[in-house]
């Protein structure tokens, strides 16, 4: 597959605690504005809190380093007695001699137990350049170190991780990487006693079967039995996206001799149903899976961005093993929203939280091929009548963020928070907070 530059992937981005009472326009608030220089560029990834109420992200360019653009940094945003909130870089990359600490963190993090962050560089880390899983820890002095875990070499371990990652219960890592000798891979990362981590790759998507999958943008999650659930952008039916295949997901199994077996259970075929899925997934207490696509849908809408504005998914386990899939909502790239690159979030009476990076007000962001909007942030509820009702919290009007690529999170408290990737040519992301009624 061929590896896409960062200019590429941003094209591909682009195109490719109870919160139960009454949410309404007008409860939103910025809590930081990038400025696409030293300070950080494309913050698309999201962001994550730590025990005391501190934010943590990417910047996927911008910061320090010597790439054009920017290489990217890790920051941190501290909240401040009179409700602003001060930012911080903990690591800009490209650092080290022949950036081999790496550099366009396009993913998101994770905190471990002890409080060290993990994440991933889409790019650079050793001579080939095809990405890096790294770790901060954090030292006494206020600074951060970085480490290497993993080098990608572009070969069978793969290459261009973007889709973030998961701890299992022993402190294994698993992600998934873009591309590699094949169209991606799913691999494990397990930490040894000298302080080194072993990759072990779970599964290959291979050149020559595409129906399986191809190319995963997003990461994988666990069920209760330890099988893990995924998306790829491409792959599935090959009558589909000019014979590339329109996605599909995946269920990986553990066997007995170490190895694991996939399963696909959709195959998107970018109708109705939708198509090219770019997110992870989600999963309720009775084992349905829950996802976006970029397109599908509507096909007479959003012809400008592709075909379709995409669609909210769910996927429910049959008696005989197949899974069905239901469309909860489909986006018309109006008010509504269109283009859905993140993955889903429920709250604790069962609704869902999402963004999508197009639509919303019209008037805003239009321009580019596309038909106008700087996306939304929106809530699914379910109705008496086994739909499913949107209700948009929030529309996007160009400054000082615009395009949410990522997933929202709640605080303690019920409020979600989110980021902006900006459209990189006035706007440079931002961090936002949507706060419910009282």
């Amino acid at each position: 597959m061929k590896k896409p530059t960062p200019e590429i992937l941003v094209v591909i981005v682009m195109v490719l605690l109870s919160a139960s009472t009454a949410w309404g326009q007008g409860n939103f608030k910025t809590l930081y504005t990038f400025t696409g220089v030293s300070d950080g560029d494309f913050p698309g990834a999201g962001v994550i809190f730590d025990q005391v109420g501190n934010l943590y992200g990417t910047a996927g360019q911008g910061g320090d380093g010597p790439c054009v653009g920017g290489c990217g940094l890790v920051y941190k945003l501290t909240p401040n007695m009179d409700g602003s909130w001060t930012k911080s870089a903990l690591y800009s990359f490209c650092s080290l001699t022949n950036c081999a600490d790496g550099f366009n963190p396009y993913a998101g993090l994770i905190f471990d137990q002890a409080g060290n962050l993990y994440g991933e560089t889409y790019a650079g880390g050793g001579s080939s350049g095809d990405g890096t899983v790294f770790e901060l820890t954090p030292n006494a002095d206020g600074s951060w170190s970085e480490k290497v875990l993993h080098d990608f070499t572009g070969g069978a371990d793969g290459s261009l991780p973007i889709g973030g990652l998961i701890f299992d219960r022993a402190g294994n890592l698993y992600g998934t990487t873009y591309g590699g000798s094949g169209y991606g891979v799913v691999f494990q990362l397990t930490p040894n006693a000298t302080g080194s981590w072993t990759e072990n790759v779970l599964h290959t998507f291979p050149l020559n079967h595409r129906a399986g999958g191809a190319g995963p943008l997003g990461g994988v999650i666990f069920d209760q039995e330890g099988n893990l659930y995924g998306t790829t952008l491409f792959g599935g039916d090959s009558t589909c996206g000019d014979g590339a295949g329109c996605g599909v997901v995946f269920e990986l199994t553990p066997r007995t001799n170490g190895g694991w077996s996939e399963k696909v259970l959709h195959r998107f075929i970018n109708g109705a149903g939708g198509g090219f899925p770019g997110a992870a997934l989600i999963l309720d207490q009775t084992g349905n899976l829950y996802g976006t696509t970029e397109e599908g849908g509507n096909l007479s809408q959003c012809s400008g961005e592709g075909d379709g504005c995409g669609v909210v998914f769910q996927l429910t386990p049959n008696a005989d093993g197949n899974w069905k899939e239901k469309v909860l909502h489909h986006f018309t790239g109006g008010k509504d929203g269109g283009l859905s690159f993140a993955g889903l979030i429920f709250d604790a009476v069962g609704n869902l939280y999402g963004t999508a990076a197009w639509g919303g007000n019209l008037n805003y962001c239009a321009g580019g091929g596309f038909s106008g909007g700087c996306g939304v942030v929106f809530k699914l509820v379910p109705n008496s009548n086994g739909e499913w009702d949107e209700m948009v919290l929030h529309r996007f009007i160009h400054h000082p963020g615009a395009h949410p690529v990522s997933n929202v999170i709640f605080d303690s408290a019920g409020n979600l928070y989110g980021t902006t990737q900006g459209d990189g040519e006035t706007t440079f992301g931002s961090v936002f907070e949507i706060t419910r009624w009282r």
